[in-house]
């Protein structure tokens, strides 16, 4: 782990990056003030949780999910519904 303080982050952030998308860096701490206050990491290694299909199989949705498109739509446009 690599430490810089933001104002060398600020004029060396292209040689940093470089640095870890070789793989010379797996991660530099950016201190502001003396305090760590964000972390350049390769996007590989962001973990993200699965997000897409994480509903799957918990509802089902109705056939006639669409009939209602244009009440709701004047309902958002504050238009009158009968």
């Amino acid at each position: 782990m690599h430490a810089v303080n933001m104002l060398q982050a600020k004029s060396s952030l292209s040689r940093l990056v470089e640095a870890i998308e070789q793989g010379a860096e797996r991660e530099i701490i950016i201190a502001r003030n003396g305090r760590p206050a964000a972390k350049l990491v390769p996007v590989d290694d962001i973990s993200s949780e699965q997000r897409i299909g994480v509903a799957k199989g918990i509802f089902e949705v109705p056939a006639d999910i669409d009939a209602n498109n244009e009440t709701v739509a004047k309902l958002f446009i504050g238009g009158m519904v009968a």
